[in-house]
């Protein structure tokens, strides 16, 4: 029996972001979890190219800056802040959990566990098992079901042809007459451009894209005193396209205009929206490659051909097939992250896992009303279709409105590092102290943009994708 005040199932991003608020805003005690070796969750199992598609700076918890704070100077990233490598991430939060969280003496940590509910865990290793008291409050940080393609077998049939994940992609030691990369998310991207920047002419790829997606310039979300003219003129355009927008498809048309939202063909309209980010320069290196089909997702692959849901195509000889098409972070159905003993950890932001889950920490640090608690966490689910930046970027301005109503809420988010809105805020106030009638003024532009963005979206014809 283990007597603490929470048990968090989970040492993954938003686990840790969750105990390390906790500790700065409590005197709780604290268990965590987790299945793996060492913290970190999926990033431990990450492909080895990996980096992190926002800055550093916006990542990790709110006590310990994640990287050094520098602006890359080569490389497609150059002129942008640093983005954390997999072994920077599983580093941060190793040293996070060994020189903060066990020192503290209210954090225990039991990795190589499995959870088996109700408060009950055991040791994969060990087999011994342990038990937490009624009155703990379980925290579950594994909701948002993270898959990287490392963690399941392809989802289709292989056979006669050569198909690896990306993590075999470093492993290779011969060249391929062709690269065909299955999948057009995140992890697609970074193969893709894993591949040019290894020297692959963009004519040796195929990129099977089963859905285009709507990018967002990564130029876009900057921290630093460089980038304010950039990030005023962001919140600026966004705002105005909004309200000038006629329907949805005129709304995406004025953000593309304004550089906001990016597609790589103006011949094809994405049908997703997932949050990736791009540097201009990746953006350009994407547009290179030529041979890309979209006939739906792959059925089965084999020597002669791609089978694929409309259609199939001829195979090329001697080619490498590069799996990227697992749905890392899956569009969840929302539950209320507080609902007795229990939470559950979701997106109170759109798609800043690790902020939502320090904000949560801090709201159940400040706040006893399980109504009020969840009445500032609502949950905004991470996006899938295109029509779907409406509805996050909608809850995400009555989130926005409702934590305004709050003063001491507003000033934790002022402190918090890992809130990236709070640069965007100063970028639109000139760094200036709003006074009450500027601060009035400013949620009800809020409120007209939630307003404009429901209006669009219930003008949608029943059933459109966009």
């Amino acid at each position: 029996m283990i007597s603490v005040d929470y048990l968090v199932i989970g040492a993954g991003a938003m686990g840790m972001a969750f105990v390390d608020t906790l500790l700065s805003d409590t005197q709780a005690t604290a268990a965590i979890v987790d299945r793996y070796h060492r913290p970190g969750g999926h990033w431990n199992l990450a492909y080895p190219y990996v980096r992190l598609h926002q800055p550093s700076a916006f990542y990790g918890v709110n006590s310990k800056t994640l990287g050094r704070g520098q602006i890359d100077k080569v490389g497609w990233n150059k002129g942008l802040n640093e983005l954390a490598t997999s072994d920077e991430v599983c580093a941060y939060y190793s040293q996070l959990l060994d020189d903060s969280f066990l020192p503290s003496g209210r954090v225990q940590y039991f990795p190589k566990s499995e959870h088996e509910g109700d408060g009950r865990f055991h040791s994969l290793v060990s087999g011994e098992v342990f038990c937490v008291t009624e009155a703990t409050r379980v925290v579950d940080a594994t909701y948002m079901r993270v898959v990287v393609p490392s963690m399941r077998r392809h989802p289709y049939e292989v056979t006669g042809a050569e198909c690896i994940t990306p993590n075999d992609l470093v492993k290779i030691s011969r060249p391929f007459s062709n690269y065909t990369v299955v999948g057009a998310g995140k992890t697609g991207i970074d193969a893709c451009l894993w591949l040019l920047k290894a020297g692959v002419q963009a004519s040796w790829i195929t990129w099977i894209m089963p859905r285009d997606a709507w990018l967002l310039d990564r130029a876009a979300f900057q921290p630093g005193a460089e980038f304010v003219a950039r990030n005023r003129a962001f919140v600026k355009d966004q705002a105005e396209a909004t309200m000038a927008a006629s329907s949805v498809e005129d709304l995406f048309l004025r953000l593309e205009k304004c550089g906001h939202l990016l597609r790589l063909s103006d011949k094809v309209w994405p049908k997703m929206y997932r949050c990736g980010t791009v540097s201009i320069a990746e953006f350009e290196q994407l547009k290179t490659i030529e041979n890309v089909v979209r006939m739906g997702r792959v059925k089965s692959i084999t020597s002669e051909q791609i089978v694929l849901e409309s259609g199939s195509i001829a195979s090329v000889p001697d080619t490498l097939y590069v799996d990227c098409s697992a749905d890392g972070l899956a569009k969840g159905t929302p539950v209320p992250v507080f609902s007795g003993n229990k939470i559950t950890l979701q997106s109170v932001r759109q798609c800043q896992q690790v902020f939502s889950a320090a904000l949560i920490a801090h709201v159940e640090a400040a706040y006893d009303d399980e109504q009020v608690k969840n009445e500032l966490c609502q949950p905004i689910p991470h996006p899938n279709d295109s029509f779907d930046w409406l509805t996050i970027t909608m809850l995400n301005h009555q989130n926005t409105l409702r934590w305004s109503r709050e003063p001491a809420l507003v000033k934790w988010l002022e402190s918090a590092r890992l809130n990236w809105f709070s640069t965007l805020q100063a970028a639109v106030r000139g760094n200036v102290e709003l006074g009450p009638k500027e601060q009035v003024e400013l949620m009800s532009q809020v409120q007209a943009l939630a307003d404009k963005l429901e209006q669009l979206l219930a003008e949608m014809p029943h059933g459109s994708s966009v």
